[in-house]
């Protein structure tokens, strides 16, 4: 059975596209994109056929990323065929929980920045579905680079890299465990 990952941010042109892209090269790195799909998808329908913004799809070629993507409106119905919704920042996270039909779909949603390597005397959870802290007092939000310079959308890549080892390590143990 496949697992499946959705990356949500605004627009879908920025964030969400620059972290699918990082994702889909660990899950190919890590031999499991043959069990794990990763896409995404943008909160809002205003980008909805454009591709990635010239800026993401620069920095993600420059880090030898795949930049291609035609970006798309996140819908209610996707999360009963999703496993993990990954939203980028919290007005994000709050919107697809509000969104979910059930509260299992509501626990679906987890934002990136909560899988990021924590400090040593923090011990993440190995659950994808329970992702390390996400209370308030935590800067978990992936800054939307879409108003600034291009040093925005580097520090967006640096931030969705830090965060993919530790979600691909939690969708490993979920994947393999399911398997078992």
């Amino acid at each position: 059975m496949t697992y499946r990952v959705c990356f949500v941010c605004t627009g879908n042109i920025c964030r969400s596209p620059m972290a699918e892209s990082v994702f889909r090269a660990r899950l190919a790195e890590a031999g499991l994109d043959d069990r794990v799909e990763a896409d995404s998808a943008g909160t809002g329908g205003w980008h909805e056929g454009d591709g990635a913004d010239p800026r993401t799809a620069r920095v993600l070629e420059e880090h030898g990323y795949d930049s291609e993507h035609t970006a798309r409106q996140f819908q209610a119905s996707w999360f009963a065929r999703l496993d993990l919704v990954i939203a980028l920042d919290s007005g994000h996270l709050k919107s697809l929980r509000r969104l979910a039909p059930t509260e299992e779909d509501a626990r679906k949603v987890r934002l990136l920045r909560s899988y990021a390597r924590p400090s040593p005397d923090h011990r993440p959870s190995t659950s994808a579905s329970h992702a390390p802290s996400e209370s308030a007092g935590d800067d978990l939000d992936v800054p939307d680079p879409y108003y600034g310079g291009l040093d925005g959308f580097e520090e967006c890549l640096e931030m969705v890299e830090a965060a993919s080892e530790g979600l691909l390590a939690a969708v490993r143990a979920e994947v393999e465990g399911t398997a078992a």
